[in-house]
């Protein structure tokens, strides 16, 4: 068989429509791994995240806030808009707490060979267009810090802080939109 130029691109253009039809009635596809469908779903809306714990830095609630909306601006063609989009998130933040993670004996006394910082976030999920999606759970993560760090420093320190709410606001991303 002796094509010319014409007929080995239609030729081609037929084995790339044949090798993507077996996929074409399975559902909702994406290539950041989420599950919406754009056809119903277009917005989306985050509540400013309270901070109900009673030792957190100050700058905790609005940085969780903002990088959450950004995670999703990032990861999905859906429009932010201040409130009541298809899919809504509210959340708290109900735990920062320090505490040691291994112990270590030195002259004979026990001391903290590790510290650890945990956050919880607690998160309600309300998707408008499909109400058995809908959750509310706590979403918890946590970083280790050696014992001679200052605590003080780190729990003042974005970038320490930003390393335990990546996970969680990631977590949250998996469990809304990517159903994980």
């Amino acid at each position: 068989m002796i094509w010319n130029k014409r007929g080995s691109r239609v030729g081609l253009l037929m084995v790339l429509l044949l090798s993507l039809w077996p996929l074409a009635g399975c559902g909702v596809y994406s290539f950041t791994g989420t599950s919406i469908d754009y056809t119903q779903i277009k917005t989306f809306s985050i509540a400013p995240i309270q901070n109900n714990a009673s030792n957190g830095p100050s700058f905790l609630t609005q940085r969780f806030t903002e990088d959450i909306k950004d995670y999703f601006l990032r990861n999905t063609t859906l429009k932010l808009v201040p409130r009541d989009g298809d899919l809504q998130f509210d959340g708290q933040i109900v735990a920062y707490d320090f505490a040691p993670a291994a112990i270590q004996s030195t002259d004979g006394r026990d001391q903290a060979g590790i510290n650890r910082l945990t956050i919880q976030v607690r998160m309600k999920f309300t998707n408008t267009k499909d109400p058995k999606q809908d959750f509310e759970q706590t979403f918890q993560s946590n970083a280790d810090f050696g014992a001679t760090e200052n605590v003080a420093n780190i729990v003042n320190d974005p970038v320490a802080n930003r390393r335990i709410t990546d996970r969680i606001i990631t977590d949250v991303f998996n469990k809304s939109v990517a159903n994980w």
